[in-house]
């Protein structure tokens, strides 16, 4: 079932966390489908400390399609995220693994 935003704003500066209740950080901003209506996905701000941050290294966030959405409320979220199969093998070894794959953003 798809997850229903009345407005953009409602996910902006929002913690994000995995279903397996990994902190990842903050809705920075929002990439929508202006011709569907529709949120395309979400840019999320890896906070120093934060399982993201850990997970990126000197990235600084990343681009989680929406369809990763699994709820909305006073936090947002999202399927779990794993380092993608021959990227930093070494780190990615100690993530937990998880289905999906994600874009990073610069």
């Amino acid at each position: 079932m798809p997850i229903k935003v009345a407005s953009a704003s409602d996910t902006w500066a929002k913690d994000v966390f995995t279903d397996r209740g990994q902190y990842c950080g903050k809705v920075e901003d929002v990439e929508c489908d202006l011709n569907r209506f529709k949120v395309r996905s979400l840019v999320v701000k890896a906070i120093k400390g934060s399982y993201l941050s850990k997970m990126l290294g000197s990235k600084k966030g990343l681009i989680i399609p929406f369809t990763m959405v699994e709820a909305i409320g006073d936090i947002i979220i999202v399927k779990h995220i794993s380092m993608p199969v021959g990227e930093d093998m070494g780190r990615a070894d100690e993530m937990a693994r998880g289905s999906e794959s994600i874009e990073e953003a610069a």
